[in-house]
């Protein structure tokens, strides 16, 4: 037994695309910030090492080509050197510019400075520790990673002559600053990815809605849809996927409403037209005596009216199949042959004036065997019926032609011309329907069930383009027409 619990919960189409979205615009949006992240922080290291060698080079030019103001002469004093240099400098927010200057008496080196605020922590001027290291290293730049912040540095040696105690200039530089910045606009980025991914997560929900209504909809007109109501349908919007997969399932409406039209039809038609033979045979047989000779007339009457359910049942079966794609199966056939065999079986329907009006070409540059496409066995089925309404609708020695003709337009026509009493107006449009006949052409000669006409019409629609018509020639008479549009072979 099926419980709530055993069935499994299904995600929405609706709901799945929604997460697809917002999972490639989450991953996107996060690569966006990431990497507009990684790049500032890049931009930082490249200004540091730009400004570090920005200093170090002024330095060492003034060290090279400068002159003391007050003397007129290059500098002989590193400390004097380095006082100067600071005055004329303007340090970056978070940049150090130092001078340290040897001093006699193992006493540590005097240090030089701007005389300003550094807004860090703990900046290289107050960190002994930090000056040290810096000094001590044999390199010209490098970086010291310290708990109270990280110094990106640089320095040049002064070694001047005459005895004078060894210095250096020292630049460093404190990117926490810079790098908070870089942090900030990531927060920000993300900030704005979380607002965008709400926004694209409200108008998603609203054109997923839109978009899958047409879906939403299939799914309902099926769920209603059962054998007594076929008749609903999809209304088509636009012309994307979505619009030709309503149309798709219109156009499976529509075959199933003809399916089960045709079946509902041939149950109908086989109840209305069955009632009545069965009628009689029960009768006949409750009435029967013992007399032999009332006997035999009893199942002769039966058996004829046993015949006559066989061949009603027949031609439903035959109409019941022509709703099948493989009703007809066109192939290659030579007109004037095709319509010669239906000549020689339509003598044998009754003794008429049977003429053969030969197959017709109307273009000079095809021959008079030219071939066409068309199912050579209904198509013979269906002549030989004409034939065999004409046989009944006639008297004995009128004209009946049988012939065929290819026109201009690679239309090829079968026809059954018959000098009886027509049909009359009113007729022309019912006698090709199931279980219909004529007024006045129809009259007490006829003995079948109302079916040869339909099938023939049945037939003809069959082929691509194919068609029954009815024409009255003013000679009298009335001439049945298959008319098959695309049956000439190119």
């Amino acid at each position: 037994m099926t419980t709530a619990d055993s069935v499994p919960h299904r995600i929405s189409a609706r709901v799945r695309i929604l997460l697809w979205l917002l999972v490639v615009m989450a991953v996107a949006l996060a690569a966006v910030a990431a990497t507009t992240r990684s790049i500032l922080l890049r931009d930082v290291d490249h200004r540091v090492e730009r400004l570090l060698a920005q200093e170090t080079g002024e330095f060492t030019a003034f060290f090279e080509r400068g002159v003391d103001p007050s003397t007129g002469t290059r500098f002989r004093d590193p400390e004097r050197l380095l006082r100067v240099f600071l005055e004329r400098q303007y340090a970056d927010p978070g940049e150090e510019l130092i001078g340290l200057v040897g001093r006699t008496g193992g006493r540590g080196p005097a240090q030089l400075t701007q005389g300003r605020e550094i807004p860090v922590r703990l900046p290289l001027h107050r960190d002994a520790d930090a000056r040290a290291a810096v000094l001590a290293s044999p390199h010209r730049s490098g970086t010291l990673d310290r708990s109270e912040g990280e110094i990106r540095w640089a320095k040049v040696r002064v070694v001047p002559g005459g005895g004078a105690p060894e210095a250096a200039f020292v630049v460093a530089f404190h990117p926490e600053r810079e790098r908070e910045e870089a942090n900030t606009v990531f927060q920000i980025l993300l900030a704005i990815s979380a607002v965008a991914l709400l926004l694209t997560c409200g108008i998603g929900w609203a054109v997923a809605g839109r978009i899958l209504a047409p879906v939403r909809l299939v799914t309902t007109t099926a769920a209603q849809l059962t054998e007594q109501d076929l008749t609903r349908r999809i209304p088509v919007r636009g012309h994307d996927d979505i619009a030709a997969l309503a149309g798709t399932f219109n156009a499976m409406l529509d075959r199933l409403e003809r399916a089960f039209a045709a079946q509902r039809q041939f149950v109908d038609d086989a109840g209305h037209e069955l009632r009545t033979p069965i009628t009689i045979v029960r009768g006949h047989l409750e009435l029967m005596g013992d007399d032999p000779a009332e006997r035999e007339e009893t199942v002769r009457l039966v058996t004829d009216e046993l015949d006559r359910m066989s061949r009603i049942v027949e031609d439903l079966l035959l109409l019941a199949k022509s709703e099948r794609p493989d009703f007809v199966t066109p192939g290659p056939v030579r007109l004037a042959e095709l319509t010669a065999d239906v000549y020689v079986k339509a003598r044998t329907l009754g003794e008429r004036d049977w003429v053969l009006d030969g197959h017709t070409d109307l273009r000079p540059d095809r021959p008079d065997d030219d071939l066409v496409h068309l199912d050579e066995q209904r198509v013979t089925q269906a002549m030989v019926q004409l034939a065999q309404n004409a046989v009944q609708h006639t008297v004995q020695g009128a004209r009946i032609t049988v012939g065929s003709r290819t026109l201009a337009n690679s239309t090829t026509e079968l026809y059954v011309a018959d000098t009886g009493p027509g049909v009359q107006p009113q007729d022309a449009e019912v006698i090709f329907e199931r279980f219909r006949r004529g007024t006045a052409r129809r009259g007490a000669r006829g003995s079948g069930a109302g079916l040869g006409l339909a099938i023939v019409r049945a037939i003809a629609e069959g082929h691509p383009g194919g068609r029954v018509e009815l024409r009255s020639p003013e000679s009298g008479g009335a001439t049945f027409v298959l008319v098959l549009e695309r049956a000439t072979t190119p």
